[in-house]
């Protein structure tokens, strides 16, 4: 199963999510791998801490071996790096994406990650694609190599017309490059139960019959100490009702 969590509004949580439900299943037993698109490398950072990657890992140093001509096929695993989790993998992210962007649009490089994760297919149950906030190479990418899409949403108005965008992005690359790709549904974030305006928008967008996915998930100051700490919810605070609200999210996934 390869999911993609992207939302083109930045601020959404892509990256805390992406981590967080990547760790659950790597702590539930699947083999897991992170793949970090986003130059801010967030997500790398949430998993590494301070550490560098492996010289030669990361999303970056695939992207620009693919651009290179050269009889030899890419080895995909060999841009990865292990995380301190114990069946949690990760391809870094880094600034040096924002390098390559042109390069890899003119050469139409897009179906390659789509490939390169085909061929891990054997080596990980699961993989977890985070990306950056704007529909560009590297979202397309990872929209072609995903199976479902994961999208964050925070409640509010900005949030609510960005959605509506995205859906329609969305089904224009289905339309294009990848038919089978599925919304698998629209995660809440920052969800503030007391208040009215974030229920009503929620409402409203399951009367709309959007797949908005149960739980939401809250706001709580637990989320900033598990980034400073590179510690995913699950193992710094396992029974911390948002860190349950994440585990419940993640074994009610459509699938």
């Amino acid at each position: 199963m390869r999911r993609v969590v992207f939302n083109q509004k930045g601020g959404v949580g892509k990256s805390t999510i992406t981590v967080n439900l990547a760790a659950i299943a790597a702590a539930q037993g699947q083999r897991v791998l992170v793949v970090d698109l986003d130059r801010q490398g967030n997500a790398s950072r949430y998993l590494l801490g301070d550490e560098p990657a492996a010289e030669g890992t990361g999303t970056a140093a695939f992207f620009d071996d693919s651009l290179k001509f050269s009889i030899r096929e890419l080895k995909p695993l060999s841009f990865i790096t292990e995380t301190d989790f114990e069946g949690l993998h990760l391809m870094p992210g880094s600034a040096a994406l924002d390098e390559l962007h042109s390069k890899l649009e003119s050469r139409a490089k897009v179906y390659k990650l789509r490939k390169a994760l085909e061929s891990l297919s054997k080596d990980y149950d699961q993989v977890w694609i985070d990306t950056p906030p704007a529909l560009n190479f590297y979202t397309r990418s990872a929209l072609i190599a995903a199976d479902t899409c994961l999208i964050p949403f925070d409640c509010d108005a900005f949030s609510r017309v960005a959605l509506y965008e995205l859906m329609q992005n969305i089904e224009e690359l289905r339309d294009d490059h990848h038919d089978e790709l599925r919304v698998e549904g629209v995660v809440v974030n920052q969800f503030q139960a007391r208040a009215s305006l974030p229920q009503r928008t929620v409402q409203e967008l399951i009367d709309e019959g959007l797949p908005v996915l149960q739980p939401y998930l809250g706001s709580s100051v637990k989320v900033k100490e598990s980034h400073e700490r590179s510690l995913p919810l699950i193992h710094l605070d396992p029974n911390h009702p948002l860190t349950q609200a994440y585990v419940q999210l993640y074994e009610g996934l459509p699938g």
